[in-house]
């Protein structure tokens, strides 16, 4: 298969993923006590596993495909290992593209210069994607990296314990409990801050967040909302729960479901072990970025304002470059 067949299909490997996602996945049976049963069918083999590379697995007229280059495909789509049924699919979705192909070239649509020029786009799109990928596979990082990520991102790290006392107001998404006044944004704050000054007067937070909350949910819990990471909530709420001192009550904090009134009972960071796979999951990405970003920045691109207009900005203007496949 020439390069520039399989480069025009790895840019489109999404028409191809998209065929084994519809592919359901093998159903896990479930667990039972004593001796297991056999299994009502034994998954069949790969077809393909005794074959030798060169051993030709697909014939698309006058094509011919061997087993080495068909797993080239797969690996693009990133399902080498998917079933024979998966395998089977992706084939034919690849043999309808190129029958279409084929007659393109029997009908010389392919001697268009814009046809050309699409086909040479595609063609560098992929090898840009390949750099990334490699950029990619071929970034590592050191222990002190991964401590210098986790002492510069600790705060990302933070979980906090706490509870809260809602009162919706109208247009709010809490569904408006039976019997109960549909507030306006004024009265709501102004109930939310009666509630606060009973509590600051040494009311139990438990017990009011049972009877005043809106939030049906944790009201049954006294207001408790368990632990929960920085970000995990809504902005405004998110704020003031991870700036709020430890043991005081709140202002009444407005989000788009109301005035809600916190108490954070204990706030810490994870310890570095139980973060450190997050962390390595996250730099990958980042430091990529900024290696495809270092390119960028050392190659000149300049766009003629005659043609694309004036921009705010001044000197040569980057393009982006794509991001890495995961």
């Amino acid at each position: 298969m020439k390069f520039t067949v399989f480069a025009r299909v790895l840019a489109l490997s999404g028409f191809a993923a998209a065929a084994i996602a519809q592919q359901p996945s093998p159903a896990t049976p479930p667990k039972t006590s004593g001796t297991p049963a056999p299994p009502a069918f034994a998954p069949p083999a790969a077809p393909e596993s005794n074959l030798a590379p060169d051993a030709v697995v697909i014939t698309i007229g006058e094509q011919k495909i061997t087993r080495a280059q068909f797993e080239v495909l797969l690996s693009a789509v990133g399902r080498l290992k998917a079933t024979p049924a998966q395998k089977r699919q992706v084939a034919e979705q690849y043999a309808e593209l190129e029958t279409m192909v084929q007659e393109a070239r029997k009908r010389k649509l392919d001697d268009s210069p814009e046809v050309k020029q699409m086909m040479e786009i595609q063609s560098e799109s992929y090898l840009a994607n390949t750099l990334a990928k490699k950029i990619s596979e071929d970034t590592h990082f050191t222990e002190l990296d991964l401590r210098g990520y986790y002492d510069s991102h600790k705060n990302e790290f933070e979980e906090a314990k706490g509870s809260h006392i809602l009162i919706r107001f109208k247009g709010s998404a809490v569904p408006l409990k039976p019997n109960e006044k549909d507030l306006t944004d004024q009265e709501a704050l102004a109930k939310a801050q009666d509630i606060r000054k009973q509590l600051l007067a040494g009311a139990d937070f438990a017990a009011l967040a049972k009877t005043e909350s809106d939030d049906t949910g944790s009201a049954a819990k006294g207001g408790d909302l368990g632990t929960f990471r920085k970000g995990q909530m809504v902005g405004p709420f998110d704020q003031a729960a991870f700036s709020l001192p430890v043991g005081q009550v709140s202002e009444p904090i407005k989000t788009q479901f109301g005035y809600h009134i916190i108490k954070i009972v204990s706030r810490e960071s994870k310890p570095f072990e139980e973060v450190r796979p997050q962390i390595e999951k996250d730099m990958k990405p980042q430091l990529t970025r900024e290696a495809l970003q270092q390119i960028k920045e050392h190659t000149s691109v300049t766009l003629n304002d005659a043609y694309f207009g004036a921009t705010p900005t001044s000197g040569p203007q980057t393009l982006p470059l794509p991001e890495p496949k995961k």
